[in-house]
């Protein structure tokens, strides 16, 4: 079975879990609906660039910070916490089950999901194979093809 597929199931089970568990509990709806995006707005960062984008986004659509924020709520018994840490295990849940995973810094589409991580963008840049391929006096075709 395809481990892309296994992934995005996996996202699905886990997104109808929280979703269930969040209803289990008595989580408003309304208050699902308003925190069910959140997460994106960690897309700004990609404003700053790929590099600090991915990263920052990364952080928010992993299951890290939810389940941290949900041991957190139940410890101290904070019923808000839980309901939030909920909402945003799901999304991270239908993130993955259509495929949005985690972010590459060579840029926005290309995600562990995607299949793209390696379409389109240079293995490395031209600059560093003439480098060294003169540092060890082989020419830059046998050192390796750069796609452009």
């Amino acid at each position: 079975m395809n481990p892309k597929f296994i992934l995005r199931l996996e996202g699905a089970v886990i997104a109808t879990v929280a979703t269930a568990a969040y209803l289990t509990v008595g989580g408003p709806l309304w208050v699902f609906v308003i925190l069910a995006l959140a997460p994106d707005i960690s897309m700004l960062a990609y404003l700053a660039g790929n590099r600090i984008g991915s990263t920052v986004y990364n952080a928010f659509h992993t299951y890290l910070g939810p389940v941290t924020f949900g041991a957190i709520g139940a410890w101290f018994g904070t019923t808000p916490f839980i309901w939030v840490a909920l909402i945003w295990t799901a999304h991270i849940g239908v993130d993955r089950a259509v495929g949005y995973g985690l972010k590459y810094p060579i840029g926005f589409k290309h995600t562990h999901l995607s299949g793209n991580a390696d379409r389109d963008t240079p293995i490395r840049r031209p600059a560093d194979v003439v480098s060294d391929a003169a540092s060890t006096g082989e020419t830059n075709k046998s050192k390796e093809r750069v796609r452009t």
